[in-house]
């Protein structure tokens, strides 16, 4: 008899190291455009954003998706992997101001940083892929994409409101302003209508809606887009001004409540403010809350503080010929609806919550036959996308501004506008962009030569990402975004994994780009990520999410130098269900630790022998299952069913080496770098990757035996076996026939029967 067992000594330091390289220079997970051999596989994560260190939060988006991706390719597929980093944004121009760094400097750092950690999990990425946003062979095409939405009449400047820092002198985006304070000087940010950017994304608010049902993505995202999205039928109805030309234009879904009406509410920047001025009685009072309501931002006003003011006009109720009072609130948006409502307290509360609070009547609640009041229509919760930043450190936007011309698009032909180098970082009444170098600023129009300049504002970081998919399938390629006929062999992505935070705008936006790129005809699909899942949080040990401040973050360095990173790959995947997460164990941790270890001490026998029934059904049955948990990402129960059959392994004197091999073969995705070295050990020369997933042999699962125990009266009196998923009545007649049993049974009333599948039969006598 021959047997082998690994050094007892696990030494995950020495290993690994060895097995990464030995994947990267065989190439063994490249990906292979247009193989004809197998059928592809695009597999993507979300976007990293080189934010700096990683910790085990982050690890738990990537670790397990390369289970999954490993997975995939043992079953054969041409797996497509890739890796990038979304390197535009806020953190790096942030840093660049407080550390007096050069933003790419400092974005660079972390990209190397980052790269290097993630490199340490040993996932499959295909390196040779990678996409940096701020490289100006990527952000040509963003400039590029941007033109195209530009000629479609999808992208437009307009006036729009906008976080605004009196001292700064510049917009902000949401995440700089802290309780409605600018994070940089902690002055009180007010709201502004300055000239912006916008992508139609309304255009489109009714496909984006529609083709939800054709994705197989989580119900809980679905209903956040469709929530985001926000579409209502109902009628659009004039409530004409008192001693006036004017009206207001509402939007209501209930015109059956017309009658109760006791009172109108205008947007604090809704025009009939301006130009029915004259005849606002209390202009004082109406101007002091609209300076007022400028220091809130969108969220504040959204928290409903039932404040507001009478302008003094009167609106006519076009049913009941009534006159009532309209008023301005700033709970009521202008960017929703047509930024003034009718306000039925007998019918909404939030209406009866501000009567109450002003001292308005809350009116009847008798309803009418709605017919022919007003006209038709559909309203969209969604706004258009304000792509504009006053940042330097993003995507410039490919536009020229002519004192003749006006506004001109940069020929495609002159992309990409790289971004110039700049000494200072800080607005200062305008976007940094407008401290840049003559010699990029100011430049010739492209339609008549005369005096031009560039346009300094930047383009949001999510244009960047919104397409980022495309062009990992055709990285390197100067003359295009990718080659079309590698987008079609690769696209649509087959599964999608990152986290809920982008449940909304992020994947919104991206399924936005692509029914446009589709209606422009340079691809065939008009939805990115087919299947999507999102992955839970990693709590500290404290079981609160981690971060710098509390001092609760987990370095995944350190536990990789202890454990390994096998170690740390099956912890994450076994601490929960991958989509709810969990608080980080350090003895759950070692327990996977010593689990591995005992994988690797197995006593096998190579030479040829025969196999138990009891093992063989076992080993299938264990295949069947975490075949099926990992089409899941149910990786938590295929980790724990694989510990199952290591307690069974362990009982055998020593265990056949075809055994032992379908058992690597399952841990492999889980622990890539163990599982390799156990594998060669067995004096294997190709990787274990090279080889096929298994697949359960059903004719052996269906001669898996049952144990049943026979009770009478709940007392066991007999057991006897019979096949796996026998039926109840025949499990009942065969307790019957049992020698034992029939004897006890002789003369005896049963009572009542009790069959307990797979487990027990128990007669109750009298």
């Amino acid at each position: 008899m021959v047997r082998l067992t690994f050094d007892m000594f696990y030494e995950p330091g020495k290993i690994e190291p060895k097995w990464q390289k030995f994947w990267e220079d065989k190439k063994i997970f490249q990906s292979k455009d247009f193989d004809a051999k197998r059928k592809k596989f695009y597999h993507l994560v979300m976007f990293g954003y080189p934010s700096g260190d990683l910790h085990v939060g982050h690890w738990y988006n990537f670790a397990p998706a390369d289970t999954y991706a490993r997975f995939k390719f043992m079953q054969g597929y041409n797996v497509l992997s890739p890796m990038g980093f979304d390197a535009f944004g806020l953190p790096a121009e942030n840093a660049a101001i407080n550390n007096k760094l050069d933003p790419a400097t400092w974005t660079k750092e972390n990209i190397d940083r980052m790269r290097t950690q993630l490199r340490s999990i040993g996932p499959i990425y295909d390196w040779d892929r990678e996409v940096l946003t701020n490289d100006p062979d990527y952000y040509k095409w963003t400039q590029w994409l941007f033109l195209q939405l530009y000629k479609k009449g999808l992208a437009y400047r307009t006036k729009a409101l906008a976080n605004w820092c009196p001292s700064c002198q510049t917009v902000l985006a949401n995440e700089q302003v802290i309780a409605g304070h600018c994070e940089r000087c902690e002055t009180e940010v007010v709201q502004k209508e300055i000239d912006q950017w916008l992508f139609k994304i309304t255009a489109y608010a009714d496909r984006l809606l529609k083709d939800l049902d054709k994705i197989d993505w989580p119900e809980r995202t679905k209903v956040a887009q469709r929530n985001w999205i926000g579409r209502s039928s109902g009628r659009l109805i004039e409530f004409k001004i008192q001693n006036s030309k004017f009206k207001i234009d509402i939007f209501t879904t209930r015109p059956d409540t017309i009658k109760g009406v006791t009172y109108m509410v205008l947007a604090p920047e809704h025009p009939l403010l301006k130009n029915q001025k004259s005849k606002i009685k209390n202009q004082k009072i109406v101007d002091d809350y609209l300076e007022n309501s400028k220091k809130k931002t969108e969220r504040q006003r959204q928290q409903y503080d039932k404040s507001g003011v009478p302008t003094g006009l009167y609106a006519i109720n076009p049913v009941t010929k009534e006159e009532v009072p309209v008023w301005v609130a700033d709970y009521v948006l202008m960017g929703y609806g047509t930024g003034s409502i009718m306000a039925v307290p007998a019918h909404d509360e939030r209406d009866k919550e501000f009567a109450q609070a002003n001292n308005l009547p809350l009116g009847s609640g008798e309803l009418i036959d709605p017919k022919g009041i007003g006209s038709p229509q559909v309203n969209y919760r969604l706004r258009d996308w304000i792509v504009s930043r006053q940042r330097y450190w993003g995507v410039p936007i490919p536009i020229v501004y002519c004192d003749n011309c006006g506004i001109q698009p940069v020929p495609e032909d002159e992309l990409p506008v790289e971004l110039p180098k700049i000494k200072d970082y800080l607005p200062k009444g305008k976007p940094p962009l407008a401290t840049a170098p003559d010699s990029w600023l100011h430049i010739r129009c492209v339609a008549c030569g005369g005096k031009a300049t560039r346009e300094v504002e930047t383009m949001d970081t999510f244009v960047d990402s919104s397409w980022y998919f495309l062009r990992y399938t055709d990285p390197k390629n100067d003359k295009r975004f990718a080659d079309a006929s590698l987008v079609k062999y690769w696209c649509p992505v087959d599964i999608y994994i990152g986290g809920a935070e982008h449940t909304v705008l992020h994947l919104l936006y991206a399924r936005f780009i692509t029914k446009v790129m589709k209606d422009l005809g340079q691809i065939e699909f008009d939805e990115p990520f087919l299947k999507l899942r999102h992955q839970g949080t990693i709590l500290g040990p404290d079981r609160q999410k981690m971060s710098k401040s509390r001092g609760n973050v987990i370095d995944p360095d350190e536990i990789v130098k202890k454990f390994g990173a096998d170690t740390v790959r099956m912890f994450l995947m076994f601490m929960g269900p991958y989509d709810q997460g969990g608080p980080w164990s350090p003895s759950g941790i070692a327990g996977i630790f010593r689990f591995l270890k005992r994988v690797a001490a197995i006593s096998v026998n190579r030479a040829q022998v025969t196999v138990n029934r009891e093992i063989v059904t076992l080993v299938e049955k264990t295949i069947a299952k975490v075949t099926d948990d990992l089409e899941k990402l149910h990786f938590n129960t295929a980790i724990a069913s694989l510990m199952s059959l290591l307690n069974h392994l362990e009982k055998q004197e020593s265990v056949p080496s075809q055994i032992y091999r379908k058992f690597l073969i399952m841990l492999a995705p889980f622990a890539p770098h163990m599982a390799e070295e156990l594998w060669h050990k067995l004096g294997e020369k190709q990787s274990i990757f090279k080889t096929s997933w298994p697949k359960a042999d059903v004719s052996k699962l269906k001669q898996e035996q049952v144990l049943y125990v026979v009770q009478i009266n709940g007392k066991l009196r007999s057991k006897f076996t019979v096949p796996a998923g026998t039926k109840e009545d025949k499990v009942i007649k065969q307790a019957r026939a049992d020698q034992k049993i029939a004897v006890l049974l002789q003369s005896k009333q049963v009572v009542k029967t009790i069959h307990v599948p797979s487990r027990l039969v128990n007669f109750v006598i009298k």
